[in-house]
């Protein structure tokens, strides 16, 4: 097929820092078939983290340079001109802000672009939001009869969506996808780390990975290490993501007061996630609120690593029986399910594991969640050409 035969898929989203919305569309692009789809990318804010990481697929990435909190008028006719410059197919938003561009496009042109939504996030409630973002997520309430789809990566969050005026009618879930070829259980990959930590080869190893913010609760996480630590004193805890480095004052002064200092390892936003995952002996999730479907719990669960979960967005459903599920913001509770795998033993967290990469391959793998969006792109524009034809 020739470069002019193929479908522009145009995915406009926030920024292209480290998050699960972002990953998500790295791995989506990853995939793609090139051959029937010519993917491009506008961020709206920078390059970010993937950015780079995105060009490297060969897919072409602009940035627009709005600043978080200061709506200019000169990069909104900016993004403007740039989508009609690219002339797309079909339009994709991610997350509020994109799926309000993708939306604010169609307003501008006199093309008729099929345009899809993609909400990425549970709704708990709208006070944990910022001001502005709060605002988006109840006008695009209002316009939610305007895209073709609303897609969501978690059942929760199209739920609590729907609530608030979101068209039922327009829902589309499609989880997250993991690509089992990457995340795999690794022994090298649980010596190496140890080495790394400098810390026993017998270590047990709790981790959690994700970026600084109040909806992962990492307050909660540090809170039940210091809990579980007064009974077993092998156990390490192993933090990573943006922001989770010794820079962060509030996260180090919780660790120093907890007495963790020698027990916490906090290792920043790193680049070798899958190595880091298939060392742990068991992954949390401790989001108090906001999680969707949680990239990093069905990442550890492709390694093959038991979780304990709060039971926050789809967190619950993705593990299924092959963890533990726990209430959110409840350190007692975390700390208990983590003292039950721990008591298990190795040889019964292992047959969990195995259980939970079966889990993720059967029903989450990244191939599967591809082929479900290239088919939904391919039947909104058949569905296009039908109407213009008939017209």
């Amino acid at each position: 097929m020739n470069a002019s035969d193929r479908i522009v898929v145009l995915n406009i989203i926030t920024g292209l820092y480290t998050g699960g919305a972002e990953m998500m569309l790295y791995k989506l692009l990853s995939k793609m078939n090139r051959d029937r789809f010519s993917p491009v990318v506008i961020s709206l804010m920078d390059r970010g983290t993937l950015g780079d990481r995105i060009a490297a697929l060969d897919i072409p990435v602009h940035t627009i340079g709005i600043e978080p909190g200061n709506p200019q008028a000169k990069p909104v006719w900016q993004f403007i001109r740039q989508v009609r410059q690219i002339q797309p197919n079909l339009v994709q938003g991610w997350m509020y802000h994109g799926n309000l561009a993708a939306q604010l496009y169609a307003a501008s042109t006199l093309r008729s672009v099929p345009i899809l939504w993609n909400v990425r996030q549970s709704l708990y409630s709208l006070k944990h939001e910022k001001l502005g973002t709060a605002a988006v997520i109840k006008l695009l309430a209002q316009l939610s009869w305007l895209p073709k789809k609303i897609l969501y990566n978690t059942k929760t969050g199209a739920i609590q969506h729907e609530k608030i005026g979101y068209q039922k009618a327009k829902t589309l879930v499609i989880p997250n996808g993991f690509d089992p070829e990457i995340f795999v259980p690794s022994v090298e990959a649980r010596i190496s780390v140890r080495e790394e930590l400098q810390v026993g080869s017998d270590a047990l190893l709790i981790g959690i990975v994700g970026r600084y913010h109040p909806m992962k609760d990492h307050a909660n996480f540090v809170q039940a290490a210091a809990s579980l630590s007064k009974k077993y004193p092998h156990i390490q805890f192993v933090m990573s993501g943006r922001e989770i480095d010794e820079r962060n004052q509030t996260l180090c002064k919780q660790i120093h007061d907890l007495k963790l200092a020698n027990r916490v390892h906090l290792l920043g936003e790193r680049r070798d996630i899958s190595r880091l995952t298939a060392a742990l002996d068991i992954a949390t999730s401790a989001s108090a609120h906001g999680e969707g479907f949680a990239n990093v719990v069905g990442e550890a669960m492709s390694c093959g690593v038991s979780c304990a979960v709060t039971d926050v967005g789809d967190s619950a459903w993705i593990v299924g029986d092959t963890g533990r599920i726990v209430p959110p913001q409840n350190a007692q509770a975390l700390a208990r399910a983590w003292e039950e795998l721990i008591e298990i033993g190795a040889e019964a967290r292992q047959t969990l594991g195995t259980a939970a990469r079966t889990r993720i391959v059967e029903n989450f793998s990244l191939n599967s969640v591809v082929v479900q969006y290239e088919t939904l792109y391919e039947s909104l524009l058949t569905k296009k050409l039908q109407s213009e034809v008939s017209t």
